[in-house]
């Protein structure tokens, strides 16, 4: 009897579903206890990669816990590559959905910081402009500039104050977590990424500018949405950070229409 991949795979992430019928040894003996152990392993090196790539969620649920929710979610979500360092992708959703977890509505958007800063590592690099580049260009010419953006960058919004409660969870004598809403964005200036808190209306300028928007009509946009965007403290995080890797000034703009 011929074993398939899903029969297979499906009884390696669930220790409910019996030893595929057919599967046997090098000795074409029933696997048994051998499968058992390789189940066993496999689950293990599951359950130890998620702990790896998200250890602010596995010390915010403890490791019992932990080790049982992610039991749940391999079984739903089995690798889909190789490599170990991409897997999890789907785990922050996976724990607004669970509803167990109903009562911790902040989980998945913290979970999405800690996959944000592993993106964001695994970046391709560039080299951000000089912190006063802006400064150079004439002041007519600003409003019409336009931004290039670190590959590495990523923005995480949420109604929680995911910075707070991430970086009271890993660094010691942080502050406690207050209720307030957060966006963050991660920034790579060199090698380790790094999430900040974005000032208000950080997270829709940064939107804009990756459409393509200019600096002027990102600003205005996002100043319609939030009146109180502090659009000198969002350039200023994204230029000390290496997050700006061009800047095309209004004239070659309008030479390359």
């Amino acid at each position: 009897m011929t074993v398939t991949q899903t029969e297979f795979r499906a009884a390696m992430l669930n220790v409910d579903i019996a030893v595929p019928a057919g599967l046997v040894d090098t000795h074409d003996r029933p696997a048994g206890s051998r499968f058992d152990v390789y189940r066993n392993n496999v689950a293990v090196s599951l359950t130890e990669a998620l702990e790896t790539g998200f250890p602010v969620i596995a010390k915010l649920l403890g490791e019992a816990n932990f080790k049982a929710i992610a039991g749940v979610f391999l079984r739903q979500s089995p690798p889909e590559a190789p490599v170990m360092m991409h897997y999890g992708a789907a785990f922050p959703q996976f724990l607004r959905e669970f509803q167990p977890l109903q009562h911790l509505g902040y989980l998945g958007d913290v979970a999405e910081i800690e996959l944000a800063l592993r993106r964001s590592y695994h970046a391709a690099d560039s080299q951000g402009v000089p912190g006063d580049a802006l400064a150079q260009i004439a002041p007519e010419a600003l409003a019409g500039a336009r931004l290039s953006l670190a590959p590495s960058l990523e923005v995480v919004r949420s109604h929680w104050p995911i910075y707070d409660i991430w970086a009271f969870n890993t660094y010691q004598g942080r502050p406690k977590p207050e209720a307030r809403a957060q966006n963050v964005v991660v920034l790579r200036p060199e090698f380790d990424p790094e999430p900040h808190p974005l000032p208000t209306g950080g997270a829709s300028f940064i939107k804009e500018i990756h459409r393509g928007r200019t600096l002027g009509e990102a600003a205005d946009i996002t100043s319609n949405l939030a009146e109180d965007l502090d659009l000198g403290a969002v350039l200023g995080l994204l230029l000390s950070k290496g997050a700006i890797t061009n800047i095309t000034a209004a004239e070659q703009n309008e030479e390359d229409q």
